[in-house]
């Protein structure tokens, strides 16, 4: 006979249903009375960014995680395919990031299969605030979560940008947004170069461009590694769905910045504007 938690009717929420069946599956349950610093025993990802342009929205993570001084991985993933429409970059404690990227994407996928049709934008960056307030107990014991997520909104047919903090509060930026150890140096980055209505291919540029000059200044962040073929994560949000760069792709725009930056290793001038 199949327990309670699966006959009862309500919430369409996976989250709230594992909360009855298995409470002790959920992250914000466990390590509640660590008294380590978890900052130097966890793995912790870094730097994501994030833009918009007239195609939709695009995001960028780069690949290091550290722990402490040390470089734990170099190939860590960060930006996720969330649904078919939208995807979420994480920072912050990466084993935590990564159990809540899985979580919101059954969360995504269960609501899809029980209402038959899509949460709206609104909603999955509603339902992803509350999966990190479930973490706070977490979060005020040193393993915090800040993710990001962008999306194509096919209701307003533009891309949206929604950054967060540990307590799970959401805010809606309007044109790019840079989260992590190294998001300072990305947004200074990105707010000389970023341009309205760019296309996907400018958009990306800018973005390896920002995560670039966050490697430069944040040791934390790690930059285009060519000799071991390791590149930032990039994924395109527009109306036909997303899109995650394939490494060949990403080959062509990473050599055209590395070179462009041994001629010029500060990175491309910005041209003034005149004054009309």
């Amino acid at each position: 006979m199949l327990p309670a938690a699966y006959l009862r009717s309500g919430s369409p929420s996976f989250a709230d249903f594992l909360a009855d069946l298995a409470p002790d599956l959920l992250s914000a349950r466990l390590l509640l009375n660590a008294a380590v610093d978890s900052s130097t025993l966890a793995p912790h990802g870094t730097t994501i960014v994030a833009l918009r342009g007239s195609f939709g929205a695009i995001m960028a993570g780069d690949r290091r995680a550290t722990m402490g001084n040390v470089i734990s991985q170099r190939d860590i993933e960060k930006v996720f395919q969330a649904d078919e429409h939208s995807t979420i970059g994480i920072a912050g404690a990466a084993g935590i990031a990564v159990e809540l990227v899985r979580l919101f994407q059954v969360e995504l996928e269960h609501y899809e299969k029980i209402e038959g049709m899509q949460l709206s934008l609104d909603g999955k960056a509603n339902r992803l605030s509350a999966l990190l307030r479930g973490n706070l107990g977490m979060a005020m014991q040193g393993l915090a979560v800040v993710p990001m997520f962008a999306g194509y909104d096919l209701d307003r047919e533009r891309g949206r940008i929604f950054s967060y903090d540990i307590t799970g509060g959401r805010y809606e930026e309007h044109d790019y947004h840079a989260v992590g150890s190294g998001g300072f140096f990305a947004k200074n980055s990105m707010k000389k170069m970023y341009r309205e209505n760019m296309t996907a291919e400018q958009a990306i540029m800018v973005a390896l461009e920002a995560l670039y000059d966050a490697a430069d200044d944040d040791s934390a962040t790690g930059g285009p590694d060519l000799a071991r073929g390791i590149f930032p994560v990039i994924a395109v949000n527009d109306a036909a769905g997303v899109r995650l760069l394939h490494e060949d792709e990403l080959t062509a725009y990473v050599t055209t910045i590395v070179q462009a930056r041994q001629r010029r290793p500060d990175g491309p001038l910005v041209p003034m504007e005149e004054s009309q």
